[in-house]
C-alpha cells in the first residue's frame, strides 16, 4: 500500500524519535537559545485542516493586533511530526495539536508545554465507500487514521468494540472476518485512496470528509461528535516558559483566539471564505464550497444524515464542527483512560502509570482561557451552561 508506506512509517518514526525521554532534547536546546528573544511575536504553526480555524481567524481578522501583539503570518506545515518538531525547537510558539499527541508529548518525552485552550469540538467523521452501510461491514477491511495518537483512533476503536470488531496494525496474511486493519495515512491521501479502493474507509478531520462527499467517492457513516458529545479534537499548545515568563503576552494570545471563536460561530460562511484557497491569505488549499459544507452546511444535510444514521443522537444538536475554548478536565481524564485501552503502535508504556486526574492537572493550564471567557460574557456566550465542569457523554 504505497500511501501507507510513504507517509505513516516516515512520520511515525520521526514522531517516535521526537517523543521519547531523550529524543526532544536537541530541539529543546534550540528552543532555549531562541527563548532569549523576550519580545518574540506570535508565530503560529498549523496544518491545512479546519482544526486550525480559530488561530487562522485570529490572524486574518486582526485579533492579535487588536490585543497589541505582533503576529507573523501563520506557517503551513504538512505533517504532525513537522508541526511538533517546529514547535519544540521554538520556530513557532503557538500550535494546534491532536489532543492525544499533547498527552504523549507532555508525559512521554517531558516537553515543557501545556494545553491552554481547545481549538474546536467535533469536526471529524468516519467516511466509507458508498456500498458500506454499517460499521460491522468494515470487518476484514482496511481503514485509515491520521495518527495513532488521535481522537479519531480513540473514537473509531470505541465504535469497533460496540460492533464486535478487533483493530489490528499492519501485518501479513488475510484478516479475520472480525478484524479491521488500521493504517496511518496523510489526510490529503485519504480521498484518492478511498476512490481507488485501496482502503474501505477513513476517519479524519474536515474538510476531507466533505471532499469525499462532494466528489461522490465516499459517504459519512458516522460523525465523531455523534459518538462523543462535544469532544475536543485539536487543542492549543504553548510553551511553559512563555506561560510563566510572558504571562501578559500569553493572556493576549488566548484572548485573541477566544474572540476569533466567537466571530467564527456568528460568521460561518465568511469563515469558509477566509480559510479557502480563494481567500486573501490562502490559508488552506481547499475550495470555499468544500469548507462551507463543514462550517455552514445547508439544513437539508442534517435531515439526510439523520436518515442515513450518520447522526443517531439527534437530541445532542451537534454542529458538524463547533467552537468553544474551555478545556474541561473531565475530557482529558476520560481521554487518558481510553488511550490505555486503545491499540497504539509503538512504545506507549508511559500510559500504564499515568493517572487521569494527575494528567489533566499537569497537562492543562486553564487560567488564561478562563479569564478570556469571563471577559466576553462567560461560557453562555458559546451557548454552554455557565460552569467550568461537565460530564462526558459517549454513546456508540
Amino acid at each position: 500500500m504505497p500511501f501507507e508506506d510513504d507517509f505513516s512509517r516516515r512520520d511515525l518514526m520521526k514522531l517516535t524519535a521526537l517523543l521519547t525521554a531523550g529524543g526532544a532534547l536537541p530541539l529543546l536546546r534550540t528552543y532555549d537559545a531562541r527563548a532569549q528573544e523576550a519580545d518574540a511575536p506570535v508565530r503560529i504553526g498549523y496544518l491545512p485542516i479546519t482544526d486550525a480555524t480559530p488561530l487562522l481567524v485570529a490572524h486574518g481578522k486582526g485579533y492579535f493586533e487588536a490585543e497589541g501583539l505582533w503576529a507573523e503570518k501563520p506557517v503551513l506545515l504538512r505533517s504532525w511530526a513537522q508541526l511538533l518538531e517546529t514547535f519544540i525547537s521554538g520556530q513557532v510558539n503557538v500550535v494546534h495539536l491532536l489532543s492525544p499527541i499533547t498527552v504523549w508529548a507532555r508525559f512521554g518525552s517531558k516537553v515543557p508545554a501545556k494545553v491552554v485552550a481547545w481549538n474546536h469540538t467535533g469536526g471529524s467523521a468516519l467516511t466509507v465507500r458508498p456500498e458500506i452501510s454499517s460499521v460491522k461491514e468494515l470487518g476484514g477491511k482496511t481503514v485509515a487514521i491520521p495518527f495513532w495518537y488521535s481522537i479519531h483512533n480513540v473514537v473509531l476503536q470505541t465504535l469497533f468494540r460496540e460492533n464486535g470488531l478487533v483493530p489490528v496494525a499492519k501485518r501479513e496474511g488475510q484478516l479475520a472476518a472480525n478484524e479491521v486493519q488500521l493504517v496511518v495515512m496523510a489526510p490529503s491521501d485519504m480521498v484518492p485512496a478511498l476512490a481507488s479502493n485501496q482502503i474501505t474507509g477513513y476517519i479524519v478531520a474536515e474538510p476531507f470528509n466533505a471532499a469525499a462527499e462532494n466528489l461522490g467517492v465516499g459517504k459519512v457513516l458516522r460523525f465523531t461528535g455523534d459518538v462523543w458529545k462535544d469532544h475536543a479534537c485539536c487543542v492549543v499548545f504553548m510553551h511553559e516558559r512563555d506561560l510563566r515568563e510572558r504571562r501578559d503576552w500569553s493572556q493576549k494570545v488566548v484572548n485573541a483566539m477566544v474572540k476569533a471563536q466567537l466571530w467564527t460561530r456568528a460568521n460561518r460562511a465568511e469563515t469558509a471564505a477566509l480559510l479557502s484557497k480563494d481567500g486573501t491569505n490562502r490559508y488552506t488549499p481547499h475550495a470555499t464550497a468544500v469548507l462551507e459544507k463543514v462550517l455552514s452546511p445547508p439544513g437539508s444535510d442534517n435531515a439526510e444524515y439523520l436518515q442515513s444514521g450518520a447522526i443517531r443522537n439527534a437530541s445532542w444538536l451537534e454542529r458538524r464542527i463547533d467552537f468553544q475554548p474551555y478545556p474541561y478536565a473531565s475530557y482529558t481524564e476520560e481521554l487518558v483512560r481510553r488511550l490505555k485501552t486503545t491499540l497504539i503502535e509503538g512504545d506507549h508504556a508511559f500510559l500504564n502509570d499515568l493517572d487521569p486526574t494527575t494528567a489533566a492537572r499537569e497537562l492543562v493550564d486553564d487560567s488564561f482561557v478562563k479569564a478570556a471567557i469571563l471577559a466576553v460574557g462567560g461560557l453562555k456566550a458559546f451557548g454552554l451552561p455557565d460552569a467550568f465542569e461537565r460530564q462526558e457523554l459517549i454513546v456508540a
